[in-house]
């Protein structure tokens, strides 16, 4: 294999995993993201141009952040929605994730991307008895539509953690997207859940470029559900309790915002 290209390779994979991340990468840079470039995608591969990272920088950050919300406001085709063209199965990592398609964004969100997984960490022990009741709540007030507001569905990445976000000296590129229509919040919080280099930076040029509705800030943990309900599935009881404290600030949060 060339040097330029980096594979990865799954045997066994479920037909549409890699091409569930081709179309991904494809719908995002429709919309002006900077994406790993894909050479070759088959069922149990798919070869990546190799990419040389360099130091994070405030310029490639605000550059970032402008991209990233033009990425957003290029919208999809409703909430939970795949990228355009693909019909398959979707992944967040190698965990299966719907397609189902809903009119609001909070029925989607709890019933297509925070319950299918907090029902797998419950079975795993990783969420307890004690702290289901609360998430549960939690999840009811945002399926209700509480916290619907009249955002068209955004563009996200989907899996937007600070590892798929590569510093090159071209600037930031994205790689494994969990590609779907959602609320332009939750990747921003997916961002800030595990840290990312100059975020404010980021923030503030996304801001600039589409601006954030007041409060956003406030409703961050209700956006880390998902993510947090898919660590919990997988990595055990610090996840559980980190998704009860975001059930917990969820409950918090005011009225309608």
């Amino acid at each position: 294999m060339s040097s330029d290209l980096f594979r990865k390779h799954r045997a066994g994979a479920h037909p549409d995993f890699f091409r569930a991340e081709a179309a991904g990468l494809a719908w995002l840079a429709a919309a002006g993201m900077s994406v790993v470039a894909v050479r070759e995608v088959a069922a149990d591969h798919i070869d990546l141009e190799r990419l040389t990272e360099v130091a994070p920088s405030v310029a490639a950050a605000r550059g970032f952040g402008a991209r990233l919300a033009r990425m957003h406001a290029a919208g999809a085709g409703g909430f939970g929605c795949p990228p355009d063209g693909f019909d398959g199965r979707l992944f967040i990592g190698k965990r299966p994730m719907s397609s189902t398609v809903h009119a609001s964004w909070g029925e989607f969100y709890v019933a297509e991307r925070v319950a299918p997984f907090l029902r797998i960490a419950v079975d795993a022990g990783s969420v307890t008895a004690a702290q289901l009741p609360d998430i549960e709540q939690a999840c009811a007030r945002v399926a209700a539509g509480e916290f619907d507001d009249d955002e068209s569905p955004a563009r996200l990445h989907g899996d937007l953690w600070n590892g798929n976000v590569l510093w090159t000296a071209a600037g930031v590129v994205l790689i494994d997207p969990a590609a779907h229509g959602g609320h332009r919040e939750t990747d921003l919080a997916m961002l800030e859940l595990f840290g990312c280099p100059h975020f404010d930076e980021i923030v503030a040029a996304y801001d600039a470029t589409c601006p954030l509705r007041e409060g956003w800030r406030e409703r961050v943990p209700m956006h880390q559900l998902h993510p947090l309900a898919v660590h919990a599935a997988g990595y055990g009881a610090g996840y559980g309790r980190a998704l009860h404290r975001a059930a917990l600030a969820t409950l918090a949060l005011g009225e309608k915002s």
